[in-house]
Order: structure tokens, then sequence, then C-alpha cells
């Protein structure tokens, strides 16, 4: 049964397994909802298991529904977010009783989950800023989604609880993120009342090579931030590149300030504030 949740029930009813083989193979993780022993829940897993759960009638939401749509960096021990009817409290489900209008509503692998528009207002009204719009980053990355989508879609719900929360946020997000520590580092940066920095920003040589798309930074001053998540560290392929990689930007004249999990929001303000300096 490859390793997608399933009714249990149905598998029994359909002979493609026996009750020893049920009992034996697969483990419960709903009411009737089983995947194979020794599969790793992740959000996807969660989000289908919560959806045959509802008996195929509920919508998935804020962050299931964007793992479904293929946003990345959600923790796989998160519940699972359905709009249902049942909201019987369930270990691994947050049942949310929300009004959904059908054209925010959509198919995916089969599963009826909110539009992407409708699952980033959701992130933002629901959740604290900064994790939202971290989330609404990912998920504006994963599907090409327009700030200015979310916006228009805002207007239709104005007095819903959450949404000048999630308006005012709306500013801040963006899709050039590639990790929430990106994020993070944007928005440290923004708060610190620095120019807004462009992300993702392609640098190419005097051949027209591309050599590297940096992470963030100012092209009109020739500065770039670059987070560095522990890959850049462990692994020596990634490390030998970064070497190359530098020493090119360094040529072209881009100074190129590096953050990791050691640095703060005062150290990255203070860094920043330098490099400007540096520049004037």
């Amino acid at each position: 049964m490859e390793d997608e949740p399933f009714v249990g029930s149905e598998a029994l009813a359909g002979c493609r397994l026996t009750r020893h083989e049920l009992r034996t193979k697969f483990r419960a993780i709903h009411q009737d909802i089983y995947i194979p022993v020794g599969t790793e829940l992740s959000p996807v897993l969660r989000a289908k298991a919560c959806w045959l759960r509802s008996r195929r009638r509920g919508v998935l939401v804020g962050f299931s529904a964007s793992a479904v749509h293929g946003a990345r960096w959600i923790d796989k021990r998160r519940p699972a977010e359905i709009a249902d009817t049942n909201h019987r409290a369930t270990q691994g489900v947050r049942a949310r009783g929300c009004s959904i209008e059908a054209d925010e509503i959509c198919r995916r692998e089969g599963m009826v989950v909110t539009v992407p528009t409708r699952t980033a207002l959701d992130l933002l009204c629901w959740y604290p800023t900064d994790m939202a719009i971290a989330a609404v980053d990912a998920l504006a990355r994963a599907t090409r989604l327009k700030v200015a989508d979310i916006e228009l879609l805002a207007e239709r719900h104005q007095g819903r609880r959450g949404i000048v929360r999630a308006r005012a946020a709306l500013d801040l997000v963006d899709p050039g993120a590639e990790s929430p520590r990106e994020t993070w580092l944007r928005l440290v940066i923004v708060r610190a009342g620095f120019p807004r920095p462009q992300t993702q920003i392609p640098v190419r040589n005097e051949y027209g090579v591309l050599i590297a798309e940096l992470d963030m930074g100012y092209e009109d001053l020739k500065i770039a931030f670059e987070y560095e998540g522990a890959h850049h560290r462990v692994d020596r392929r990634q490390r030998d590149r970064d070497i190359r990689r530098f020493e090119d930007l360094a040529e072209l004249g881009w100074l190129v300030v590096r953050f990791t999990s050691e640095d703060t929001a005062g150290t990255v303000r203070r860094r920043v504030a330098a490099a400007l300096a540096r520049r004037q």
C-alpha cells in the first residue's frame, strides 16, 4: 500500500488486505486511518491522513494546505489543520471553524485545500507575525503567489479577526527568502530602519556568466548579506564552492557579509551598519 495513509475498512472491504496484515503491518494514526509501520509522518502525510479522517469532506487549511501546495520548512510535528464539522479534539489534528468561499478552494492530489491566496491569508491571521511571514514566504516561493493577490483577498475579509495584523505583515512578505532564517535576517534588517534589501540578486562576471545568486543585499552598493546554514560548514563540496564564489565576488567589488545561527539581532544590526559605513 506504499507509504500513503488509507482507510482500513475500505482496504478490508476491497480485499486488498487481511485483518492480520492490517493489524501487524500497519498502524492507526486516527480511527480507521492507517500507515505502514515505520513510516515517518511528514506534513503532507499528516494532511492526507487528516483529510481521510474527515471522510473526505473537510478542507485542508493553514500549514496543511501550504504543505500540499509544496511549501518547505514546515515542522513535521505540527498538527494537521482542517476546516471540518468534526470538532472533536483529536491528537495530531487542529480543526478550524471558518467560512470558506467556493473560489477559495481547489483540489490538489485528490484532496480539497484552500488556494494559495486564502492559505496565506489564514496563516497571517492565525499565527504570530514572524512565524506567519516565514510561512508565507515559503508558500509564495513554492506557488509563485503574488502579494497583490493576497491583498485583494484581504479586502473581502475586512472584518475578520486578525486581518489588521495580517495586512500589516503583508508588506514584509518576500518570496525570495529560501529559508525561515533568511526571512528572519531580512526582518531584522528592515525593522532596524535600514533600506529594504533586494532578494536573490543575480551576479554575472564580465563574460555574462552567472557566478552567484545572492540571498539579499543592495545591488547598487554591491553589498551582499548571506545566511549560511549548517550545510555550508559540514558539506565539503559546498564549502569549496563557497570559497571560489566569494573570491569571484570580491574581484567584482562585492562586499559580502556572512551570517550564521550564532548571530543575534544585535550583531546583525551592527554588521549591516558597518557594511553601509564602508560604502559611504
